[in-house]
């Protein structure tokens, strides 16, 4: 850098350094400052505040972390965020989308049948949690405000569509007159994905003794019991996993 400095016109030095230092963007290797190589700032706050997430949860950083980890002055953050929760909104949002995105390939239109499909659809719950726990925490850890609660709504409100589909391609065979709310039914899907998620990715913290059943099996067993309940689910075991 000292080098391309000499080649500029003292005059110029003070601006053309603080270009160069405003290279920085999240890297797997390095600590600290030397993992933020990018001019995008704003990428580099959310790639720097994901770290942190998934290091302490969603309540253990603050603003002025985020802007000494990515190696900018505390006041630098606000250019891009109004405060640390917006900043968690703006993760939570993508964090659905992501999320969203896993589901319809897990739905895969429904295939090989329903059942099966939202089983996968469970399953793909579980992956996103454990690959993506800081996107998942701050997804669960946003308050939105007014001016981004539309965005944040439409996405999340786009994976809970998806479960809707699953429960009504499910309820499908039944009399109209007998069918449960497709939202009810996705909303107790979704509940059985959260807790077993929480259960046994959270280091497992509370329980007694280690449970004996993974996390994809106890799911499983969830979903199965739950849509026998509802007279849809059949008297056959589910099929096994494709």
């Amino acid at each position: 850098m000292l080098r391309e400095l000499a080649r500029i016109p003292a005059t110029n030095r003070h601006t053309a350094r603080n270009k160069l230092l405003m290279i920085w963007y999240k890297d797997s290797s390095g600590t600290g400052r030397d993992r933020y190589h990018h001019g995008n700032l704003r990428e580099a706050l959310i790639a720097a505040a994901l770290d942190l997430i998934a290091e302490r949860g969603p309540a253990g950083f603050t603003f002025a972390e985020v802007a000494r980890l990515v190696g900018v002055s505390p006041a630098a953050p606000y250019r891009h965020f109004r405060d640390r929760n917006a900043l968690l909104v703006e993760m939570a949002t993508r964090g659905f989308q992501q999320f969203e995105a896993e589901l319809v390939r897990a739905w895969d239109d429904g295939r090989p049948e329903p059942l099966r499909a939202l089983v996968n659809c469970g399953r793909a719950y579980l992956v996103f949690a454990r690959q993506q726990p800081a996107y998942y925490s701050a997804m669960f850890a946003a308050c939105p405000q007014p001016e981004t609660e539309s965005e944040l709504a439409r996405t999340s409100e786009g994976a809970l569509a998806l479960l809707r589909l699953a429960a009504e391609a499910l309820c499908a065979n039944q009399a109209k007159n007998q069918r449960p709310p497709s939202r009810m039914v996705a909303l107790h899907i979704w509940s059985l994905c959260h807790g077993v998620a929480s259960l046994f990715l959270n280091s497992g913290e509370g329980l007694p003794q280690p449970l004996s059943m993974t996390p994809e099996d106890l799911l499983e067993a969830g979903i199965l019991l739950y849509t026998r309940g509802l007279g849809f689910g059949g008297g056959e075991p589910i099929p096994p996993k494709l």
